[in-house]
C-alpha cells in the first residue's frame, strides 16, 4: 500500500514537472492610463502554476488605453482614447527577441482609439474611435510604423467598438454599441487599405444586443461577437460575399434577469475553435464573471458557466500557447492568468497587482 502512494506521488510530481517543462514562457502587455505606462509583465511557468512578475514600467508620456501587437514583428501599437484632431498621442513600442522593452517613439493619430488591430498582411493599422465612430487606416513602413492615414470612413455614428480584418483579410466589420447598435461591413483592400461598405452595409444585429469585441472561428466561416448590452455572445454566419447573418444570441445570464448596471466587454476564443470566453462587468451591481462557452461543431455556443473574476474584467488575451486566459481588472486593479482546462473551466493560476483602470492587454 505504502509503495503504491510512493509510486503515485512521484507520478503527479512527473506530471507537474512534464507539464511546466512543456509550457513556455511568456510576456503580458499592458498600457496604463493612470500613470501614462507600458506594464511589461513576464510569466514563467513553474512546478506550481505559473509565476507573474514586473519585468519593465515604459514611461510612455501619454495616457495610453488600447493596445495591438503586430503579428509577425516584435512591435507594440498604444493609442490614447481621444485628443486633439490629427494629434492623438499613439507610441510604437519595439521588443527585444526574448519579449523585453527595447524602445519605443511617439506617433501621432487622427482619432482616439477604443480599438487597435492590424491587417492580416501586417501592412495597415486600424482603430475605431468611440467618441466619433470613425474608422481610420494608416500604412505601416518596414519597421511597422504607422505613418499618414490613407484611408477611413466617418458614418456619423458613435460608439464604435471594434475593427477587425477576416481571415483572408478580405472584409472589416465595426460593430457599435448602446445607442447606435450597428454592425457595418466593409470590403477591404489589402494594397491601398480602403475600405468599401457592402449592400446592405449594416447586418442590423437584433435590437439592444449592442456588438462590442469580436473573434473569428479558427476553421468555420464564423464571426462571435460579445454582447455590450444584452450579457452574451451574438453569432454571425459570414458568406462568401462578405455578408454577416445572425445565427444565434447566446445569453449569459437568465434572459429574465435584469442586465442593469452590467455590460459585457472582451471576447477571446481558443486556438482549437472549442472554447470561447466573454467577459461580464458589474459596475453597480457586485456581478464581475467570464462567461465560458463551447463551441459546437455547427458554430453555435452553448454556455458552461460563470468564472467569478476580479471587479470589471476588461480586457482577455490568450497565451502564445493557448494554455492561459490573461485577464485585466479595471477597478480590481489585478492582472490574472487563468489555466483553461481540457473541459474549458477555468483555474486560477497567477494574480499580481497592477494600476486601476487598466483595460487592453496583449501577450507574445
Amino acid at each position: 500500500m505504502k509503495s503504491s502512494r510512493v509510486f503515485a506521488l512521484a507520478c503527479a510530481v512527473a506530471l507537474a514537472v512534464s507539464a511546466a517543462q512543456a509550457a513556455a514562457p511568456f510576456h503580458i502587455y499592458a498600457p496604463s492610463p493612470s500613470t501614462k505606462q507600458l506594464w511589461i509583465v513576464a510569466a514563467q511557468p513553474t512546478d506550481a502554476g505559473l509565476s507573474l512578475s514586473v519585468a519593465s514600467k515604459v514611461d510612455l508620456g501619454f495616457e495610453g488605453g488600447t493596445i495591438a501587437a503586430h503579428p509577425d514583428k516584435p512591435v507594440l501599437y498604444i493609442a490614447a482614447g481621444g485628443g486633439k484632431a490629427g494629434e492623438v498621442p499613439a507610441a510604437v513600442v519595439t521588443l527585444e527577441a526574448v519579449g523585453g522593452y527595447g524602445k519605443h517613439e511617439a506617433v501621432r493619430l487622427q482619432h482616439g482609439s477604443a480599438y487597435l488591430s492590424i491587417d492580416r498582411t501586417g501592412r495597415f493599422l486600424l482603430s475605431a474611435d468611440y467618441g466619433s465612430g470613425a474608422v481610420d487606416v494608416y500604412a505601416l513602413n518596414e519597421a511597422g510604423v504607422p505613418g499618414a492615414r490613407v484611408a477611413g470612413v466617418a458614418e456619423g455614428r458613435k460608439t464604435a467598438h471594434g475593427v477587425l480584418a477576416t481571415p483572408d483579410n478580405r472584409f472589416v466589420y465595426v460593430p457599435y454599441v448602446k445607442e447606435s447598435n450597428a454592425l457595418l461591413q466593409y470590403r477591404f483592400d489589402a494594397t491601398t487599405g480602403q475600405l468599401t461598405p457592402l449592400e446592405p452595409k449594416d447586418a442590423a444585429p437584433p435590437p439592444a444586443t449592442g456588438p462590442r469585441h469580436l473573434a473569428y472561428h479558427p476553421k468555420l466561416p464564423t464571426v462571435y461577437f460579445s454582447n455590450e448590452q444584452q450579457l452574451g455572445v451574438s453569432v454571425y454566419d459570414r458568406a462568401e460575399s462578405g455578408q454577416l447573418t445572425i445565427r444565434q444570441v447566446a445569453d449569459a445570464l437568465p434572459a429574465s434577469e435584469s442586465k442593469e448596471g452590467l455590460s459585457s466587454s472582451d471576447i477571446v476564443i481558443t486556438p482549437d475553435g472549442r472554447f470561447l470566453f466573454a467577459g461580464i462587468r458589474g459596475h453597480s451591481r457586485p456581478i464581475n464573471a467570464i462567461a465560458r462557452y463551447r463551441i459546437q461543431d455547427n458554430g453555435e455556443v452553448a454556455l458552461l458557466g460563470l468564472t467569478p473574476a476580479d471587479k470589471i474584467p476588461w480586457g482577455f488575451a490568450l497565451s502564445p500557447d493557448g494554455a492561459y486566459l490573461v485577464v485585466t481588472a479595471y477597478e480590481g486593479a489585478t492582472l490574472t492568468a487563468y489555466r483553461i482546462g481540457e473541459a474549458g473551466d477555468l483555474t486560477r493560476a497567477a494574480s499580481l497587482a497592477c494600476d486601476k483602470n487598466i483595460s487592453d492587454v496583449v501577450t507574445r
